[in-house]
């Protein structure tokens, strides 16, 4: 009982965490850069201020309504099996891996969720202002997700000579993405990382006991 609630306070602190530092940053890239404004802090990191209505680094899939529903439909879910995962005493390192995409998935339900209302238009020449007089920019579920990660770590020119890509500029890595999309990214690689046997085990060792 006493391991159970260890696992979850710090499930809860976790999540909490990941909020805060994300939230924190959107919430200053928001109220003090006008939109798609660049600042280099080095050549291969950039802070460069994005809105998008889709999912992870930029991606975008079906309607906004659609998506803001169902990223909190996936947020209860991934919630409801955290709990079977403490219930189950399942590893403390998988715990955290989940609870860091519970945290990332959540950041971009308050984007959606609140922004639109709580915030004036970003534009390429305004900074947007926290609860303007006129209201908002959008009703609740449709706001704009905020993005400004930028990391261009290898960028080069393909030769002429190689078809369809010739001449193209190539980028690596081109997605511009926020702490909640890196904290569901981190949490998703570090359990195929590391705990990709775990499951399968725990997977076999159930379906023999029923």
């Amino acid at each position: 009982m006493k391991n159970s609630l260890s696992k979850g306070y710090l499930a809860t602190i976790i999540v909490f965490v990941i909020l805060s530092i994300d939230q924190v940053l959107k919430i200053w890239v928001k109220t003090h850069m006008v939109l798609h404004q660049d600042f280099p802090i080095t050549n291969w990191f950039h802070i460069w201020f994005v809105e998008n209505n889709g999912m992870a680094f930029g991606m975008e899939i079906f309607g906004k309504l659609f998506l803001s529903i169902f990223r909190i439909f996936a947020v209860v879910l991934l919630i409801f099996y955290i709990y079977r995962c403490i219930k189950n005493h399942l590893k403390t390192g998988y715990i955290i891996c989940i609870a860091m995409i519970v945290a990332g998935a959540a950041g971009n339900i308050i984007d959606s969720l609140c922004y639109g209302f709580l915030f004036s238009d970003s534009t390429v020449s305004t900074v947007a202002t926290f609860l303007p007089i006129n209201g908002g920019y959008a009703a609740p579920l449709f706001g704009r997700v905020v993005d400004m990660f930028y990391f261009p770590l290898v960028q080069w020119n393909w030769p002429q000579w190689i078809p369809f890509i010739g001449g193209n500029h190539f980028i690596f890595f081109s997605p511009i993405f926020n702490f909640a999309d890196a904290s569901i990214s981190c949490g998703i690689i570090a359990i195929l990382l590391f705990y990709n046997k775990y499951l399968h085990k725990q997977i076999n060792e159930k379906g023999k006991k029923s």
